[in-house]
């Protein structure tokens, strides 16, 4: 964890800053619909024109190479809901870029192939 987090957070207590404090009050990411499995990676670090906020520097230290939302999520100690919306601010800052998952597929079901699946676990 990050030395100026540190008076933060207590051992047995957890965090001392509410996660809606993080997000100053938002609950929802603004523009991108960012899934827990949203690859993200850094694109540039961060300028040293802006200090940004702690949480928001331990992300992109993490996203040198690609990992999903809710990977940040856990390795951050935030809930999912508050790393989206910081992601998406990383986003918006051109700090980060994403990479959605690929639509589900909706096109016709192919009813023999779950036949030969349903009776492949029907043998076992």
């Amino acid at each position: 964890m990050n030395d100026r987090r540190a008076h933060w957070f207590d051992e047995a207590a957890g965090p001392l800053v509410r996660p809606y404090a993080v997000t100053r009050g938002r609950t929802s990411e603004r523009r991108h619909d960012l899934d827990m499995i949203t690859l993200v990676v850094a694109v540039r670090p961060p300028s040293g024109a802006h200090a940004l906020e702690p949480e928001y520097e331990d992300i992109l230290r993490l996203c040198q190479y690609p990992l999903s939302v809710a990977e940040i999520s856990a390795k951050v100690h935030l809930p999912l809901a508050v790393t989206k919306i910081l992601v998406g601010d990383l986003i918006e800052d051109g700090y980060l870029i994403f990479r959605s998952p690929p639509p589900a597929q909706t096109g016709p079901v192919d009813l023999q192939l779950l036949q030969a699946v349903r009776d492949g676990i029907r043998k076992l």
